[in-house]
C-alpha cells in the first residue's frame, strides 16, 4: 500500500487526469451528421411529374388564348426542337417569342419546362411564378406552373417551400359547367 504521502500526490493527479478527461470530452466536436439523401430525380422525372399533374380532365373548363402565327410556329418550332433533344434550340425559339408576347402564360410556362429539363432551377421557378403572376389560376396551365414550381423547389432541396407550392395545385381544378 502507497505511503500517506505518496497517495497525497496521487489523488490530486488522478483528479486532474480525470478533469482534463471529462473536459476533453465536453469540447470535442459532435460525431458528422449523416449525409442527406441524395436526389436523384433527373430533369426528365421531374417533367414527367409535371404532366402527369397538369393532366386534363375533359369535365373541366379550360381556356386556350389565340396566338399570332409567328408566335404560334416558334411554339411549333420549340416542341420539334424539344422532341429531337435539342433543348437549347427549343429554349432559344420559345426567348423568340417571349419577345413578341412576353405576357403569354403559357408560352412562359413552355419556357419554364425547357429550363426544368435544362436543370435550371431557379429560372424554371422564376417563369412559372410569372406565368402564374398574369392569371393563369385554373386549370391544366395552372396545375403545370405550381407543379414546375413544385419541382423546381425539390430539385434544390427546399421541401417547405415545395409542400406550399403543392398545396396551390388543388385549387387550380375548376368544374366545368354541366349543360345537361
Amino acid at each position: 500500500m502507497p505511503s500517506m504521502k505518496a497517495q497525497t500526490l496521487i489523488r490530486p493527479a488522478l483528479a486532474a487526469t480525470a478533469a482534463s478527461l471529462l473536459l476533453s470530452a465536453c469540447l470535442s466536436s459532435p460525431p458528422p451528421a449523416p449525409p442527406a439523401a441524395v436526389d436523384s430525380t433527373t430533369p426528365a422525372q421531374r417533367m414527367a411529374a409535371v404532366e402527369q399533374v397538369a393532366g386534363i380532365d375533359d369535365t373541366e373548363l379550360s381556356v386556350q388564348p389565340l396566338r399570332d402565327t409567328l408566335v404560334e410556329d416558334l411554339r411549333e418550332t420549340a416542341i420539334a426542337q424539344r422532341r429531337a433533344g435539342d433543348l437549347d434550340g427549343a429554349a432559344e425559339a420559345l426567348n423568340q417569342a417571349l419577345l413578341l408576347v412576353e405576357d403569354d402564360p403559357g408560352i412562359l410556362q413552355e419556357r419554364a419546362e425547357i429550363a426544368l429539363l435544362q436543370a435550371d432551377w431557379p429560372r424554371a421557378e422564376t417563369l412559372a411564378k410569372k406565368a402564374v403572376d398574369l392569371g393563369s389560376r385554373t386549370g391544366p396551365l395552372c396545375r403545370r406552373h405550381w407543379a414546375t414550381i413544385e419541382q423546381s423547389r425539390l430539385a434544390r432541396a427546399q421541401k417547405e417551400n415545395a409542400v406550399s407550392a403543392h398545396a396551390q395545385i388543388e385549387g387550380c381544378t375548376v368544374p366545368g359547367i354541366k349543360r345537361f
